[in-house]
Formats: structure tokens, C-alpha cells, sequence
């Protein structure tokens, strides 16, 4: 492609006299980004990428939790997950028993809190008996039971192993399903990882999950698990396939341990190529020897391994709330983990800094994870008068009449004018290459290019009437119209 020459702003030149005011002005806020989570541990994408190389899910494991071996958990432990919260109906169907009671699978029955006890009521909505809590409700032998209404994993009406312990919470019930512990991973595989993976990635989710629920509890009122993404997601036999089936049968018990200790097993979407130190995203947390940053050289199946999100000024600032002081300015990072994700970062306003961290940034920016870049384009589209090294080409004849005076006005009408997209990028050094591109049948096409002078400010003369932008390594500016 011929290049059309766009002359850059000199320091050393004099300021330039506007024809006539701004026709258009804006300024956009970039973030460009990798990964998607909170980076420690093991990467589902790249444990797919692994497995697709023909690694096993020992060496997978090993590689994402350093320093580790396999371990074993016998006998299998009961899990509780907190499948229904605060509820004042709790309807069921397809269990055999409440507590000693004999029930028909075929009907449907429910269950209310009572002055601190459970009553249980018939389909017609009569109270059977009233029972200590918790009251069990019994699956039938190698089956499950039907909880009716939504549960925390977005389930709207779930089959679940097990049984269902009912607990009285605030004068509503919590539904609870104490299942063992391999029926529990068979419910969270494919609610983590697609089915459809191969079955060494199935396999390693299948030990990171046993693990992670074995040495986690949220110490809630008797559960230890959430059913969703506060501990990991859990859909009963929804979620169970052959394969995941397979994979939960093939390391029945196998956990990961340190030091012949089980060890939390944290784990997560997306790395972008590289995992973090557990201390560098969760702020604060003790560092762990297993929970280090680790290259993750084959991510890249994920749609997330890289991403872009942008924003207006405004909408930032929206976001971000009392980080900022004045008006919204930008976004400086101070101190960047291993991966390197953001650890802290200052928030600019025009009246002040903000010291942030970088799990603060994502949750309040929405970033998918905090392994991101920030950058500030403004730009404003111009009429002004020509200096000596802007081409003669570019001039365009200039406006009659109104209330043009003075003399420089009149050099500007002998000597026509010029359309310049001027502006500032936050994080160009000087001497930096800041592409211009035209809006043309609906993309974007590269016209030219000028280089940032000191503090970012960058000055392009534009061929001809349009709609331009600006690009500052891979981040577009505001789109403006230039008259």
C-alpha cells in the first residue's frame, strides 16, 4: 500500500491558529488484555493444549502446581453443597425417605421451616410430621432426586447423587446435597471443562477438583461448598458424560499433595501464557511453593488468551467511582506481578492519584483478568492554519464570510487551511509511531503515520475530509469526524 505522507508536530514549532473551531473532539479509554481468571494454578486452556500434546494428567498437574506429587484419599468423604439458600419452600421429588419416614419416589413433596425445625407436607400441602434438623431426604440406592425451583448453579430443576439435608436459616431453609465425594467431582467436570476435551485434561480437572473440595470448606451453617463459581461449579447428574464418568473413575481418590499433605488446587479459565504467584493476585494471601507462575506455553486455543475492551472517558470513570479524584485521566501501574498481571496501579485524576490494586481494576472495570495494559487516546479533528512543512496538498480552501477578522484570518483565507487530528496518548514516549487510519465501506484503512512528541501529544495532517482515528500499538482512538 503507497502511504500518504502525514506530517508530525515539530516541539521546536510556534503554536498554530485554529480557522475555525473544533469539528470534532474525544477521548477513549483502551485496555488491552490476556487471560481470563485469577491466573493461579492450572490454566484449563492450556491443560487442554498439554493434553493435546500428548502429556498425561500427572505431568499436567505437576506442571501447574509445582513441586507436587499424587496422592490418595481413602475412604471417599462426604461433600455438602449449598445448593439452595435462605428458601421458605423447599420442593422435591424422586427421593424414597425423609429422615425415617418412607416416601413414594413418584410424588412430589416439600418441606417449610418451622420454630426452628423442618415440617414436611404432602403434594396436597398437609404436614406429615415435623423433624429436628437437619431433616435427610434419601436418593434411592445408585439413583438421585429431583430439587424443583433454582439452585445457586443456575440449575433451574437439578437431579443430584446423594441426599438432600434440609436446615432451618432466618426462618427460611437451606437445601443442602451431602454427596460423596466422587459422585461430587462426577457433577463438576463438565461444568468446568467441556466434555468433549480429551480425557487427560478431564482427568486433570477431575484431580484439581477433588483436591480443591477436600481442602476447602466456606464454613457455612452445614455446608462447605458453594455450588457455582464461589468454590467450583457443581451440577449434579447433569453434568455427567461417559467421558467425565471415565476420567472421575481413572483417578478415583488421586489428589495433589505437598510434602505428602493435600494442598488447595486452584484453577481457572484462561492463562494468555503464563500463570501467577497466588500473593500477586490474591492480595495479601501467604505465598505457597505449589502456587507459582509458570509458563503455559499451549493457551492459545482459548477466545480469551488475548482480548481488548474499550471505553469512553466517562464510562471509565463511572466504573471506577470514588477511585477518581476530578476528572478521569488514566491508569498508571506501579507494580506488575510474574505474568505479569496488574498487583497495583494508581488511578490519575485531574485532582489527584489513587493508589489500587489490580483485582480492583478488573472487578470494577469488568476485565476478564488483570493481566491487562491501559491506555488513554485523546483526539481532537481541527481546521487550522498551515505551518511551513505541512504539504500544500493537504490545504483546503477555506470558509467565507462570518465573523472572520484580523489578519491572520485573512492569511488563512489567501492561503487556505489544513485538517489536523491532534491529541494525546497517555503511554507514548516520544519519538513513538502512531498509526492514522481513515474509516473507508465500513473498515479502516491506514492512510499514514506521525510520531508523539514530548508527553504523549502527537499532530497529523489528514489528506482529506473523513472519519479518522488514531492507532497507538494495537489501541484505537476515538473516531472523529474532520469537516
Amino acid at each position: 500500500m503507497v502511504m500518504r505522507r502525514l506530517v508530525s508536530a515539530s516541539a521546536a514549532a510556534a503554536a498554530t491558529l485554529a480557522a475555525v473551531p473544533a469539528a470534532d473532539a474525544a477521548t477513549r479509554f483502551v485496555v488491552k488484555g490476556a487471560g481470563y481468571g485469577h491466573g493461579i494454578g492450572m490454566s484449563q486452556y492450556g491443560a487442554l493444549g498439554f493434553a493435546k500434546q500428548g502429556y498425561t494428567h500427572d505431568r499436567i498437574l505437576r506442571h501447574y502446581y509445582t513441586q507436587t506429587q499424587l496422592g490418595k484419599v481413602s475412604p471417599s468423604p462426604t461433600v455438602r453443597v449449598l445448593l439452595q439458600q435462605g428458601r421458605s419452600t423447599v420442593t422435591f421429588s424422586g427421593a424414597v425417605a425423609a429422615g425415617t419416614r418412607r416416601l413414594s419416589r413418584g410424588r412430589t413433596y416439600s418441606a417449610r421451616a418451622r420454630a426452628g425445625r423442618v415440617a414436611l407436607r404432602s403434594p396436597s400441602g398437609r404436614t406429615l410430621a415435623t423433624y429436628d434438623a437437619p431433616l435427610r431426604i434419601a436418593a434411592p440406592g445408585g439413583g438421585a432426586l429431583r430439587l424443583h425451583g433454582a439452585a445457586q448453579n443456575g440449575t433451574s430443576s437439578g437431579l443430584y447423587r446423594g441426599a438432600l439435608e434440609l436446615r432451618p436459616a432466618g426462618g427460611a431453609l437451606n437445601a443442602i446435597n451431602a454427596v460423596d465425594m466422587e459422585d461430587y467431582v462426577r457433577g463438576v467436570i463438565s461444568a468446568e471443562s467441556p466434555a468433549s476435551w480429551p480425557i487427560e485434561a478431564l482427568k486433570a480437572q477431575a484431580v484439581a477438583a477433588r483436591s480443591y473440595a477436600l481442602t476447602t470448606t466456606k464454613g457455612g451453617d452445614g455446608w462447605d461448598q458453594y455450588a457455582d463459581v464461589r468454590s467450583q461449579m457443581y451440577q449434579g447428574v447433569k453434568a455427567e458424560f461417559p467421558s467425565t464418568d471415565r476420567a472421575t473413575r481413572e483417578t478415583a481418590g488421586q489428589i495433589v499433595t505437598y510434602g505428602g499433605q493435600a494442598v488447595t488446587t486452584f484453577f481457572f479459565s484462561t492463562s494468555g501464557g503464563e500463570t501467577e504467584n497466588i500473593e500477586n493476585s490474591f492480595i495479601g494471601a501467604v505465598p505457597k511453593p505449589w502456587l507459582k507462575g509458570v509458563k503455559d506455553p499451549f493457551d492459545d486455543a482459548s477466545p480469551k488468551h488475548r482480548w481488548r475492551l474499550q471505553m469512553t472517558a466517562g464510562q471509565a470513570a463511572g466504573k471506577l467511582g470514588g477511585l477518581v479524584k476530578g476528572s478521569f485521566r488514566g491508569i498508571k501501574v506501579l507494580e506488575r506481578g510474574v505474568s505479569p498481571r496488574v498487583v497495583r496501579a494508581e488511578v490519575l485524576g485531574s485532582r489527584g492519584r489513587t493508589t489500587t490494586t489490580g483485582p480492583v481494576l478488573r472487578a470494577r472495570l469488568g476485565l476478564f483478568d488483570t493481566w491487562a495494559t491501559f491506555t488513554t487516546i485523546s483526539s481532537k479533528a481541527t481546521r487550522e492554519e498551515p505551518r511551513p512543512e505541512d504539504p500544500p496538498a493537504a490545504r483546503q480552501p477555506s470558509p467565507e464570510g462570518g465573523t472572520e477578522a484580523g489578519a491572520s484570518m485573512a492569511r488563512a483565507r489567501a492561503r487556505g487551511h489544513v485538517l489536523v487530528l491532534r491529541g494525546r496518548i497517555d503511554r507514548a514516549p516520544r519519538g513513538a509511531v502512531v498509526g492514522v487510519q481513515r474509516r473507508v465501506h465500513g473498515g479502516w484503512r491506514t492512510v499514514g503515520r506521525t510520531r508523539a512528541t514530548a508527553g504523549g501529544r502527537y499532530r497529523a495532517v489528514l489528506p482529506e475530509r473523513g472519519t479518522y482515528r488514531v492507532v497507538f500499538r494495537g489501541a484505537p482512538g476515538p473516531r472523529l469526524v474532520a469537516r
